[in-house]
């Protein structure tokens, strides 16, 4: 059997210009998941990381704090397959038309703008982001330029099949991705419909790994959004 773990990046910078860095917070998550990893001997065959900064940010410093341990860290190896969907993409071309279009929307978009405070924009913000990514997922909105939801999972699928391929028995390989593509592994494993596949991600927290048993065709669920590194309540975020 084989052992295919899947991690969400640590925080990145929500409400802030370039949302895809991560936070320093984000930064902390990243690096007390390595010093667990090394604390606990946990040895990885093959090491790959999608190609969004936060991501390979989170790869980089869980790296240095293993490291730490004197246990040896592959190379890691970028994969696009494991890049998250355009979520932000679908929300600029969207949302502006919705607002004036759609009552509910009209009245999410109105609480967030109402909101005080990180953590409550985080929870309006979060309520309107379901609604419209879920649309786009059920092919309700054309947004141009953008990757459909099908094609996205299609994508993520194909990287999953090509590292649980061949070569792969009796290996530990970790991904950071994000939790888009932690759904559709969960979609693969638990053969679910598209909103489940999205709730499954909603669900993902900051730097929470998830982790996959395969071998020939089986695919199965080990670990689902497991963060035992995160002792900390400060630390236990979803965006």
């Amino acid at each position: 059997m084989s052992h295919l773990l899947l991690v969400r990046h640590g925080q990145a910078s929500f409400l802030e210009p370039d949302y895809d860095k991560l936070s320093q917070k984000g930064e902390a998550q990243s690096r007390l998941l390595g010093e667990y990893w090394g604390g606990h001997k946990i040895i990885f065959d093959r090491v790959y990381s999608g190609p969004r900064v936060r991501q390979r940010e989170t790869e980089r410093l869980a790296r240095e704090a293993y490291r730490k341990s004197g246990m040896r860290w592959p190379d890691v190896e970028i994969l696009n397959q494991f890049d998250e969907f355009r979520a932000e993409a679908v929300m600029e071309q969207s949302l502006p038309r919705l607002v004036e279009s759609d009552a509910h929307i009209f009245e999410l978009h109105r609480g967030f703008q109402a909101a005080t405070g990180k953590d409550e924009k985080f929870k309006t913000f979060q309520k309107i982001f379901e609604v419209v990514i879920d649309r786009w997922a059920r092919g309700e909105l054309a947004v141009e330029g953008v990757e459909p939801w099908p094609e996205f999972c299609a994508r993520v699928r194909a990287g999953l099949a090509r590292l649980t391929g061949n070569g792969s028995r009796g290996q530990r390989i970790v991904i950071f991705t994000s939790g888009g593509p932690v759904g559709v592994a969960m979609q693969r494993a638990l053969d679910l419909a598209t909103p489940a596949t999205l709730r499954s991600a909603w669900m993902v927290r900051n730097c929470a790994y998830s982790e996959f048993i395969f071998s020939g065709d089986r695919f199965t669920l080990g670990t689902y959004n497991a963060y035992p590194h995160l002792t900390d309540p400060e630390f236990l975020t979803y965006r």
